[in-house]
């Protein structure tokens, strides 16, 4: 684990408070999580929904299964390898994609240091 030996105090209003608060539940980030998340430039996304989780568990059961039809297929030799191979990497690529369009945090565009929030 890394060691962060500085801490500090923020104060903020009530309605800052609540709005942090908000963020850092819809993510399931601790607190700290989610401010070191944007000291570093990220916006962290928010926790997929329940049925993220399903759907991954089920296209990871259509890759073992591809496994599977792969080591028969070399032992008896009756598939067409190219084929197969597109369709793993077209499923290994969905994977991929789910996984980076839901859970990957996002590159905050960098503050401009001569507009003041309101």
């Amino acid at each position: 684990m890394r060691k962060r030996p500085i801490s500090f105090l923020v104060r903020l209003n009530e309605s800052e408070h609540a709005r942090l608060m908000r963020e850092v539940k819809k993510t399931g980030l601790s607190r700290e999580a989610y401010i070191r998340a944007l000291i570093n430039g990220y916006t962290p996304k928010p926790l997929p929904p329940l049925d993220y989780f399903a759907m991954m568990r089920e296209l990871n059961a259509i890759g073992n299964n591809l496994n599977q039809l792969t080591v028969k297929a070399h032992t008896t030799g009756h598939l067409e390898r190219a084929a197969f191979q597109v369709e793993a990497d077209r499923l290994r690529r969905a994977v991929q994609q789910i996984q980076q369009s839901v859970t990957e945090p996002e590159r905050r565009p960098p503050v401009n240091p001569n507009v003041h929030p309101p």
